[in-house]
């Protein structure tokens, strides 16, 4: 399979088909599309929409959120799910205007110094918001690839530099046809090379799908059960986050106590958002989001 059959027949249905988000549009910056970047992992584009637009009109640039507290990036996080990403991007914007003067870094290795930024991330906004030309590898990508191009219906449980190499040979040598390109790849696996149930007949390399020509079934089912919630340690850590969310200040002991039974299982659900740098202790009797308190001034002189 030569580069332009494929990542021109994907990039091309890419520009008549892309769905319309407002990360995608052109000029947006690198802060938007860094916070769509942190807050799309593991979590869906619709529930992504108006944590986004919320972010980005209390905090428009890493300036603005370096300058507010932990506690109430973990607040406009709301019920987004894993809320250390929140903590992390709070941390990311104190370096931006640390170390690059509060403008998010064009350069790769600057990129992936920061808080909470890792090899997809740091690659993504270098190719998305500054169109450079690096192989931007999720799970969509991976699928789409391990299927089109090697004829597994499956790609690995994880990134492998491997994976960033057989990217980076599809990726066309001008930048700007690159980054459009990683765009492609990643929307193609999310809205028609899908997991499971996947839409061939509407994809736009099936003539030339590797997986496709060996005549493979495709996945019908998950392949493990989905992980149960209720009763688990993710409900009660999700619980007491939420009254800590909605108090501002320390909250007693004894109202923490009220969100859950079990006074083993509360308490190590507690220990856990401490140990996690989401909630600290206040005293021996309350707790309160990390930092819920003014942000501190340096010291004149």
């Amino acid at each position: 399979m030569t580069e332009p059959t494929f990542t021109t027949l994907v990039s091309r249905w890419y520009e008549q088909n892309a769905r319309d988000l407002p990360w995608r549009v052109p000029g947006i910056g690198a802060w938007p599309i860094l916070v769509s970047e942190v807050m799309l992992q593991q979590t869906p584009v619709v529930r992504v929409l108006p944590a986004w637009h919320a972010w980005l009109a209390r905090w428009p640039d890493p300036a603005a959120l370096a300058a507010d507290t932990p506690a109430e990036a973990i607040r406009m996080w709301g019920r987004l799910g894993y809320p250390r990403r929140a903590v992390r991007l709070r941390e990311c914007a104190v370096a931006i205007v640390e170390r690059h003067g509060g403008r998010v870094p064009d350069q790769l290795d600057q990129l992936l110094a920061l808080p909470g930024i890792g090899t997809y991330t740091a690659r993504a906004v270098a190719a998305f918001a500054y169109g450079q030309r690096h192989p931007v590898v999720d799970t969509n990508v991976r699928r789409v690839v391990s299927r089109a191009v090697a004829g597994d219906p499956d790609a690995g449980p994880a990134t492998t530099p491997a994976d960033l190499v057989a990217c980076a040979e599809l990726l066309p040598i001008e930048p700007a046809a690159a980054a459009l390109a990683s765009a492609a790849f990643m929307e193609l696996g999310a809205i028609v090379c899908t997991a499971r149930s996947p839409r061939c007949p509407a994809c736009p390399v099936e003539s030339v799908c590797a997986w496709r020509a060996s005549g493979q079934a495709a996945p019908t089912g998950p392949t493990r059960r989905p992980q149960r919630y209720a009763g688990t340690d993710r409900q009660v850590r999700g619980l007491l986050l939420g009254v800590l969310r909605d108090t501002t200040g320390p909250v007693p002991h004894q109202r923490l106590d009220q969100v859950w039974h079990d006074d083993v299982q509360r308490a190590r659900a507690l220990a856990g958002l401490v140990k996690d740098g989401l909630v600290e202790p206040v005293g021996e009797e309350s707790f309160r989001l990390i930092g819920d308190g003014p942000v501190a001034q340096p010291l004149p002189g």
